[in-house]
């Protein structure tokens, strides 16, 4: 008969086992890079959010960030969020030919309390940062093999000079094969691959914005590296709710994702969630969040349309998501923007 004793060592020693077997299984963080055209819409501002939160968690380590829209106030804004986030040393890299993009929101970096930022940042104009190809390459050549995600919302200019680039002075590697030897994944949000509102030819607007990049991207993005796209129709079918906005970022008396989402969208708008769910897939591609399309090929015609064809061997996939997914995803995303974050700026 097992005494008192005994099952207390027993069910110690379980314990220990069960605590040991998490360590081992643990994920290590996710690299992640975020290319981002921050600027028209806010579904960027709260995809950022969600990164920071991320790596407030543990589950991924924020690399840098490249914005692949022209605006003067895209880089301030950026480093204004990194900071607020407590992460300001994060590399910024912006475009320098792309289209240009005024915006309801980034006007914020310039507000002032007294004779302070209301958020502090050390970026003061766009002229004083890197291009994004420079900050990719230094990003990438830095970081193990096949070890990277990058996470595209929004034009695919600076993935598409990264592909083309030649080697310089940061890596004797040119972009395909830098891309091949550093990057696992990439996770981007553009297309539809179903009908949009009975449009069988709905042209999405991260295509329909820089055509020609997007075709360069999937022309010459190397087979070997996955592409997963998530289309319209899923952040469409998962909205932001507006009583998060409304209550859930109270811990602060000026938060920079809830002025952000007023500016752009008012309180009586549920914003689609189209950047936060490449994120999410980024992060946690195990989660069941999503399901996998078969494989298959991208292309994208002149006008903008995204076509998939399907392919055994395939680099291209997209999320896919029923309802009860939906349900999971816009729980999951209200948390992980809202959540305080662990080294708030002061």
């Amino acid at each position: 008969m097992v005494n008192e004793m005994s099952l207390r060592s027993i069910c110690g020693i379980v314990l220990a086992l069960l605590l040991l077997s998490e360590v081992s299984v643990a994920r290590e963080p996710v690299r992640v890079i975020f290319d981002t055209d921050i600027s028209g819409d806010v579904d960027d501002v709260l995809a950022l959010a969600m990164l920071h939160t991320l790596a407030d968690r543990g589950e991924c380590e924020l690399l840098a960030v490249t914005i692949s829209k022209i605006n003067p106030l895209t880089g301030p804004f950026t480093d204004a969020v990194n900071t607020f986030y407590g992460r300001g040393e994060i590399p910024i890299g912006v475009t320098r030919d792309a289209q240009r993009r005024e915006s309801r929101y980034l006007k914020l970096v310039n507000e002032k309390d007294g004779e302070e930022w209301r958020y502090p940042h050390d970026v003061r104009s766009n002229e004083d940062l890197p291009d994004a190809v420079t900050v990719l390459r230094k990003t990438l050549m830095a970081q193990p093999d096949h070890s990277v995600v990058l996470i595209q919302v929004g034009l695919a200019a600076n993935l598409a000079d990264l592909v083309e680039s030649k080697a310089d002075e940061i890596s004797p590697l040119s972009g395909k094969e830098l891309i091949r030897q550093k990057v696992s994944l990439v996770s981007v949000m553009a297309g539809a691959f179903e009908p949009i509102d009975g449009n069988q030819h709905f042209l999405e607007a991260n295509i329909r914005n820089g055509i020609k990049s997007m075709q360069r991207f999937v022309n010459q993005w190397p087979r070997e590296v996955p592409v997963i796209w998530s289309g319209f129709e899923i952040g469409i079918a998962v909205r932001y709710p507006r009583e998060s906005i409304a209550r859930d970022f109270s811990y602060r008396s000026h938060h920079i994702v809830r002025e952000a989402y007023l500016l752009h969208s008012g309180p009586e708008h549920d914003r689609p969630s189209w950047d936060l769910t490449s994120v999410l897939y980024a992060v946690r591609p195990d989660d069941g969040y999503f399901t996998l399309s078969q494989p298959g090929r991208v292309t994208v015609e002149d006008d903008g349309f995204l076509k998939f064809q399907p392919e055994e061997l395939g680099r291209d996939r997209y999320l896919e998501m029923n309802s009860e997914q939906a349900i999971r995803v816009r729980e999951v995303l209200r948390d992980l923007v809202s959540q305080p974050p662990a080294r708030c700026a002061p």
